[in-house]
């Protein structure tokens, strides 16, 4: 499954222990992870001012993203009226990168799932959606 991770995902799974962290490290082993430039360039400003991480973990993050599909900023994005326009952008890069869901902690975002080409959950909701997927034994 392809799966691009909105920044605040990211910005949990490195800053914390839990179900983000948990994720990201499964993406990694059994999933393609998708990565927008967009999301890159939100990631970094909020790892350093948000999370205050010293420059060369940002970017020795930054490159260990940089090795999944990295998808350039779109040209366009959908116009698909979501009420924040950097989510539109997130929302563009996904469907440029051919992902098969996008997984957001952002609560107009999810709101808007509906008007979304394609699937947008909730951390917790990737979770579920992976282990409704995996064959039983």
């Amino acid at each position: 499954m392809r799966i691009f991770f909105d920044t605040n995902v990211l910005v949990s799974a490195f800053a914390t222990r839990g179900l983000c962290a948990d994720l990201f490290s499964h993406v990694l082993l059994e999933h393609e992870l998708v990565v927008g430039e967009v999301v890159l360039v939100e990631l970094r400003r909020a790892l350093r001012d948000r999370i205050k991480l010293p420059r060369g973990l940002i970017d020795e993050i930054d490159d260990l993203l940089r090795e999944a599909v990295l998808v350039p900023k779109p040209k366009a994005h959908l116009k698909l009226g979501i009420s924040d326009p950097d989510d539109e952008w997130i929302v563009a890069s996904a469907v440029a990168g051919k992902a098969d869901v996008l997984v957001t902690g952002d609560s107009a975002l999810l709101e808007a799932a509906s008007s979304v080409p394609l699937p947008v959950v909730n951390p917790r909701g990737l979770w579920d959606l992976l282990r409704a997927s995996r064959p039983r034994t």
